[in-house]
């Protein structure tokens, strides 16, 4: 395995997406950019997990000289970036990863949050550079979150900040994973916005259109990414439900904006590649209904610029400025 002193020049590092079907890792270099990338299956449990992304570092590290390693995971992660508390998709629960994995790998091995790694490369190499107060809105599956104050993420008194997918919007609304009710998640989202077109269908007596159609021939199968595409296509269940994602996008961001004022919100996730369809909307609701609307600035609202390879450049990228600081 290839590896250099910590603070060797134009150091490489690796920054792992830790997804819960797959393990994603790249080398990248100081200037965000990605060099060589390995993809695999994410195993269920925990030494096979540890074996798996001791196997991804070695294959990239046989090709390049590595200095550190940043995992990026959908879980509560220690303040002092070491332990995952808990991450709902892995099989982590109180777990020392980056000790564990650093031993084993004799490189330094540094946790983030994943919305955090990807907020930190938009920040330094994308959609989020120039801003000072930031905050990421990650839509996929649910909602992940991110905040940048005057350049530093924040992370809360536990590192489990912020969590704004689980702000209450409709109270005895629908139900949440989290145990709660009527979360921001439950309506906007991927997984919203095909519950959001189950239930127009529903009510809807013609049963004429596309979705109409493939929820008939297979019941429960439809998701966000389908409904936006037939929401490009003009069917009008569809259109309804992209509206509707819109609204409550547009709702949650003035919530967003009342609780921190940000200059610049970053919509990423698997969702904003629709963006065209629903982002106009969500910033005229959003404009509307922030407190002061009409007697305040605006934050400024944009698409992800490095797409889903923003987790891993972000963690690679904090895994580097950990190690110029050892």
């Amino acid at each position: 395995m290839k590896t250099r002193a910590p603070g060797a020049e134009a150091e490489l590092t690796v920054g792992i997406d830790v997804g819960g079907t797959s393990l994603r890792a790249s080398v990248v270099d100081p200037s965000g950019q990605v060099l060589d990338t390995t993809q695999a299956p994410t195993p269920h449990s925990a030494k096979a997990l540890e074996d798996g992304l001791d196997h991804a570092v070695r294959e990239l590290a046989g090709r390049h000289h590595i200095g550190a390693v940043g995992l990026a995971v959908a879980g509560f992660i220690t303040l002092d970036r070491t332990t995952v508390r808990f991450a709902p998709h892995l099989p982590w629960v109180d777990a020392p990863v980056a000790r564990d994995l650093g031993r084993r790998l004799g490189l330094p091995v540094l946790l983030e949050h994943d919305v955090n790694a990807a907020m930190w490369a938009e920040h330094k190499f994308g959609s989020a550079a120039g801003g000072h107060n930031v905050v990421m809105v990650a839509i996929g599956t649910g909602i992940g979150a991110a905040l940048l104050v005057d350049g530093v993420l924040y992370r809360g008194s536990h590192g489990v900040a912020p969590e704004l997918g689980h702000i209450q919007v409709v109270p005895d609304g629908r139900a949440c994973a989290c145990g709660k009710r009527g979360c921001w998640e439950r309506y906007c989202s991927g997984t919203a916005l095909a519950e959001t077109a189950i239930e127009l269908l529903a009510a809807d007596p013609s049963k004429s259109t596309i979705l109409a159609r493939e929820e008939f021939r297979d019941p429960g199968s439809l998701t966000g990414r389908r409904v936006a595409a037939a929401a490009q296509d003009g069917d009008r269940i569809a259109e309804r439900a992209v509206a509707e994602f819109a609204r409550w996008l547009g709702i949650g961001l003035a919530i967003v904006g009342d609780i921190y004022d940000p200059d610049l919100v970053v919509i990423a996730g698997g969702v904003s590649t629709s963006a065209p369809l629903f982002l106009d909307e969500a910033r005229e609701r959003y404009a509307a209904l922030v407190t002061g609307a009409g007697h305040r600035p605006l934050a400024r609202i944009r698409t992800t610029q490095l797409g889903e390879a923003a987790a891993m450049i972000g963690a690679a990228e904090l895994a580097r400025s950990a190690l110029s600081k050892a």
